[in-house]
């Protein structure tokens, strides 16, 4: 019979030439220098190794080892003997032991980061964190048993066809073995057996009076087991969950649940926390379901690489829609093909039996470092061909680059699109999102588009009561999740859409809004320590389980207005305020509540709402607290005098377009666009090539587009611009 050994003790790890030291299971060498910025974490070749005595085995029983994920190749040794080679940091792979065991044995796993130019992924804007990461078992088999080594099986394909008018499913079960006769399969209390031919089996069990998979609403689970026979007796068991749904989406209408119309508003998510990179514990993953659950979504983007197993679990639990996919992404390379085929392939196989997960991501923003090539045309062509072959009920999907051409013909080789747009954070007016996706609705109304990725970093001590894009406020945090909640709802027809990010994540590479190595677009801090007040705002839109209200912008304290405005975000059709016990103002609204109070002093501000109720203390200050603000006014504004400005000639409150058209004024604005490029990386260089991207900046002010240069560029050089513009006439 299947045994399982946790192996996660007592390993020994080297890195670099350093000393060996004893770690624990799960690890990585990335924790602190994958997170501090600089983009200077170490990335290279590291050992881990285990001593371990031969286990008791009975006669023909085989050992293996079970890596649930690795980062990012690794080459796996026993006593000298060469037993594995996975490329690939985030799928489950196994190898087998037994030839090899003695009765002392040496496990060497030699593991690798480094850079290279065939295994996914070498450029994003995320941390590539090295290391055993996720938990090792031994298990212990017959010699006849479950197939356990080709892509990570679990064993075991389970496929429901649902027929909702007859409320019953007919499941296929599908098994893979290495011997045995027979394969017993059991649902429900229902049973079928199934011949074993070359090492497959398959069989049929019709559920009648079925339990939906039915969202959060029921995310009803059922088990399937499997159990090999040869000669009558049992050689192997093993089992997996399953939910009987059905969906369908449609490009007018959006996401159908079981035959309902099922919006789909969520969040995306990365697996990694402040201080322990992403060698995380079930505890961790939970904690993240749970604020995920808290906020409302109903769906979840798990980005951009293939995620814990017992994640997808818990999405499976909860109810949530799952986009899964591969870390195809931001840089294309000719050499890659091969690993994106199989680490879909593993992805696909190991999550196949989740009924969560709905669509298989082929790349994101994959055209981000690069043009559409017929190379990579094909390598998508060939993921969109083996993710059909291998699952025939889900669709494909891609997330693109704001930048790519909404002409491209890479757009409809997938079944769907999403797009990644950033409109009033990194360049543009928040009203671009709704003009670029009304445009794209317009131009092609039988294709389903979808809103993968939209966010604004935040840092939560940075405070403003006239936030501007590129602040880093947690203020403007809000006022752009505001407008693009408003701008969703407004557009039923995308098929999901979810924010860039549940939490704030480790990017090594970034320097910026007072952090070094984090992306602060999550709603939540990177230790899950603070909910962002942006946070809120969803709950109050998602939530209807969970009465709340919230008092936004308790962080900002210290207030010189003489009437300041105060917001509340509730899920309540009805919200009261009070100042220091005194009744305010009474609100019937949604979502949104704003009321404008008077400053005298120290007031404590209380918001009612049914039986809830939140308090914060705010004041009235002579000056504005500098600890508020990321870039001190006159920083980005008072660039130029503006008492001696010249109508009549051109200046940085010009349009972008408009200043490079003039021979005179386009060398010097474009001067100033290379030094911006250069410092921001190989990605920022290949925008200058990008029609459609410069179509989209040549409507904006270059101003705006200064304030999110940050350190690239100087007041001082700002101004030398500007001055310099200034003596050019119209």
């Amino acid at each position: 019979m299947r045994r399982i050994i946790h192996f996660n003790e007592n390993w020994v790890f080297t890195k670099d030439g350093t000393g060996a030291k004893p770690v624990t299971l799960p690890h990585t060498w990335n924790a602190t220098d994958g997170q501090d910025g600089g983009n200077d974490y170490w990335r290279g070749t590291a050992t881990y190794t285990k001593t371990f005595s031969k286990p008791e085995l009975d006669e023909g029983e085989r050992l293996f080892v079970e890596f649930k994920g690795v980062a990012m190749t690794a080459d796996v040794t026993l006593n000298g003997a060469k037993l594995a080679h996975h490329e690939g940091g985030y799928s489950t792979f196994r190898a087998d032991l037994t030839d090899a065991l003695q009765y002392e044995n040496e496990l060497v796993v030699a593991v690798d980061n480094g850079e290279n130019d065939r295994v996914y992924p070498q450029k994003a804007d995320f941390t590539f964190y090295g290391g055993l990461y996720r938990e090792v078992n031994l298990i212990i088999t017959e010699n006849e048993h479950f197939a356990l080594t080709k892509d990570g099986t679990p064993g075991i394909r389970i496929t429901p066809k649902v027929d909702l008018e007859k409320r019953e499913a007919l499941v296929r079960l599908e098994a893979w073995a290495e011997g045995g006769e027979t394969v017993r399969f059991f649902i429900h209390g229902k049973t079928v057996t199934a011949p074993v031919s070359d090492g497959y089996a398959a069989a049929e069990i019709l559920l009648e009076n079925v339990r939906l998979w039915d969202g959060l609403e029921d995310p009803y689970l059922y088990t399937a087991e499997a159990i090999l026979l040869s000669k009558g007796e049992e050689r192997d068991r093993i089992a997996a969950r399953f939910g009987c749904r059905e969906f369908a989406i449609d490009p007018q209408k959006g996401f159908f649940l079981n035959g309902r119309s099922y919006p789909l508003r969520g969040v995306s998510r990365h697996q990694d926390r402040a201080g322990l990179g992403n060698a995380l514990s079930l505890r961790e993953h939970r904690e993240d379901m749970a604020l995920i659950r808290e906020i409302g979504a109903n769906t979840v983007r798990l980005a951009h690489y293939q995620h814990a197993q017992e994640f997808y679990d818990l999405c499976d639990e909860a109810g949530m829609i799952v986009w899964a996919e591969i870390p195809y992404i931001t840089m294309h390379m000719e050499k890659g093909k091969e690993n994106t085929l199989t680490q879909m392939r593993e992805l696909i196989t190991q999550c196949y039996n989740h009924p969560s997960i709905v669509c298989w991501g082929l790349s994101n923003e994959i055209t981000a470092s690069g043009k559409v090539t017929e190379d990579l045309m094909e390598n998508h062509r060939a993921l969109n061909e083996l993710c059909h072959r291998m699952d025939a009920t889900r669709p494909t999907v891609m997330a693109h680059a704001f930048m790519l051409e909404q002409e491209s013909p890479l757009i409809p080789i997938a079944d769907l699109g999403s797009y990644n747009l950033y409109f009033g954070w990194y360049l543009g007016e928040l009203e671009q999102n709704e003009e670029f996706f009304d445009e794209y609705h317009a131009k092609y109304p039988d294709r389903v588009i979808g809103f993968s990725e939209y966010g604004a970093d935040a840092n939560p001590r940075f405070q403003d009561p006239h936030p501007d894009r590129g602040d880093y406020t947690e203020s403007y945090q809000c006022v752009y999740h505001e407008h693009m909640l408003s701008m969703i709802e407004e557009r039923p027809w995308l098929w999901a859409t979810h924010v860039w990010n549940m939490f704030d994540f480790a990017a090594d590479g970034r320097d910026e809004g007072g952090k070094h190595g984090v992306n602060q677009k999550g709603l939540v801090t990177m230790d899950r320590r603070l909910k962002k007040d942006a946070f809120y705002l969803y709950k109050a839109a998602w939530n209807r389980r969970e009465p709340f209200v919230h008092l936004v912008g308790r962080r900002y304290a210290d207030r010189c207005e003489e009437r300041t405005e105060v917001k509340v975000y509730s899920n309540q059709a009805v919200v009261e305020l009070y100042v220091d016990d005194v009744f305010l103002e009474r609100q019937e609204g949604k979502t949104v509540f704003r009321f404008s109070v008077p400053l005298t002093g120290e007031h404590r501000i209380e918001a009612r709402a049914a039986s809830c109720v939140d308090a914060m203390t705010i004041r009235r200050v002579e000056s504005p607290n500098p600890a508020y603000a990321f870039l001190q006014k006159g920083d980005v504004v008072n660039w130029f005098d503006r008492e001696s400005f010249r109508e009549d000639c051109f200046s940085i409150k010009d349009k972008f377009g408009e200043l490079m058209a003039h021979p005179e004024a386009g060398p010097l604005v474009g001067a100033m666009m290379t030094k911006i490029r250069s410092s921001r990386g190989d990605v920022a260089k290949s925008t200058a090539q990008n029609a459609n991207l410069q179509k989209m900046m040549a409507g904006m002010r270059f101003e705006s587009m200064l304030k999110q240069a940050g350190k690239a560029v100087t007041g001082e050089e700002i101004a030398a611009l500007n001055r310099k513009l200034q003596k050019i006439r119209k």
